[in-house]
């Protein structure tokens, strides 16, 4: 089964180009107030989804009530799985929709789980999102200088806007090109009319984009919220080939997550969120690639016992140092031959000592030069008189 791509609402679902792409699941629970059934809902619907398709992306607008995102993690982190990617895009409503439709297009090709959600942020660079707005007095989702807000009030004013993906902002006059910035490529035209009408989008924008093909669909009804007017028409424009796609996806250096150990594209995964290490830190993994043991927490596994290693042996022919005291010279001289073994004391009889006569210790001579011996260095002599002042009787 391909990777199931999720929606939070049945508005950010296009049709389908072709009988190949696959339907996209939308997530009723993600439906505001009683309607949504609570995370209960949420929980049963990912989970049917993950043990259906094994892996799950879940695309949201980045502008969704703050509520609905913190149920979304909150059901992750409930099913401890590491299955659910969480997709937030920063685009208008419409072109989350279109992006939507591409993963859906990608999803039947031969690419990972990591590598198609983390194709999302890829794909919206090529994607152009704006509208025509009658007004831009509360548009805050794009720079409006003083000159373009004071004129916005002005009855008949109209706007064209670009979102993505660079900001734009032109003041229309008749029915000349909007002059916004178009796409270096063919691309398809999703057009979603609202309060205004849609002919000068449908019309000499296309012709200056030169588009392949204008396909109509309704307005979402979050695009009033993040235009700031009800009073527009939206557009949006991506690539249509699923093989320039496939092919744009393909060129990107692949990674593998130190973390989850999935493939993924960018600088970050977008199924744990784990950023990518720097260059001289990549290839380790931060965890082993099986699951840990129930009951147990990640990263608490015992390190391994080390290895005792032996000592590194001297290097051989290696020149001693040479010795201060001129009678250590001999013994530290690696040519000198080995010195004596010493001999067994004689007994009375000019034998081998026996019994008490062997505990004698060997009588030696002294070197000569060491000097004459002291009377109290003579082995024969008896040792001084203590000079302690309580000597022992």
């Amino acid at each position: 089964m391909p990777t199931a791509v999720a929606v939070t609402s049945p508005e950010l679902v296009l049709p389908s180009p072709d009988r190949h792409t696959p339907p996209a699941a939308i997530l009723q629970s993600a439906e505001p107030g009683e309607r949504g059934g609570g995370l209960d809902r949420t929980l049963a619907e990912i989970h049917t989804l993950v043990e259906q398709h094994g892996h799950v992306l879940v695309v949201h607008p980045a502008a969704a009530p703050p509520a609905l995102v913190h149920r979304l993690h909150a059901a992750r982190a409930a099913l401890e799985t590491d299955r659910l990617a969480l997709v937030g895009v920063d685009l208008p409503p419409l072109g989350t929709a279109l992006l939507a439709l591409q993963l859906r297009q990608l999803s039947i090709c031969d690419f990972s789980p990591g590598v198609l959600a983390s194709a999302a942020r890829l794909l919206a660079h090529y994607l152009h999102a704006g509208a025509i707005l009658g007004s831009v007095a509360r548009l805050d989702q794009v720079p409006v200088g003083l000159k373009a807000h004071a004129k916005s009030w002005l009855p008949g004013s109209q706007f064209a806007v670009l979102a993505r993906p660079e900001p734009q902002l032109v003041r229309l006059t008749g029915d000349q090109d909007p002059g916004l910035k178009a796409p270096g490529f063919p691309t398809r035209l999703v057009v979603a009319e609202g309060g205004l009408p849609a002919e000068r989008v449908t019309g000499a924008l296309a012709r200056a984009w030169h588009v392949r093909e204008v396909t109509p669909t309704k307005l979402p009804a979050a695009s009033a919220d993040w235009w700031g007017t009800p009073k527009l028409t939206e557009f949006a424009a991506a690539i249509p080939d699923i093989s320039v796609l496939y092919q744009l996806v393909s060129s990107v250096r692949r990674e593998e997550c130190h973390w989850c150990g999935l493939e993924l594209i960018g600088d970050r995964c977008a199924f744990c969120a784990a950023p990518l290490p720097p260059p001289g830190e990549r290839g380790r993994r931060a965890l082993p690639a099986t699951r840990p043991a129930p009951g147990r927490l990640r990263g608490r596994e015992p390190a391994p016992a080390l290895a005792r290693t032996a000592p590194a042996p001297a290097p051989v022919g290696r020149a001693l140092p040479a010795a201060r005291d001129p009678r250590l010279a001999p013994a530290l001289d690696t040519g000198a031959a080995p010195p004596a073994t010493p001999q067994a004391p004689a007994g009375p009889t000019g034998g081998p000592a026996t019994g008490v006569h062997a505990l004698r210790p060997a009588q030696r001579e002294a070197p000569a030069d060491w000097g004459p011996h002291r009377p109290y260095e003579d082995p024969h002599q008896p040792p001084p008189p203590s000079r302690s002042r309580n000597p022992r009787p």
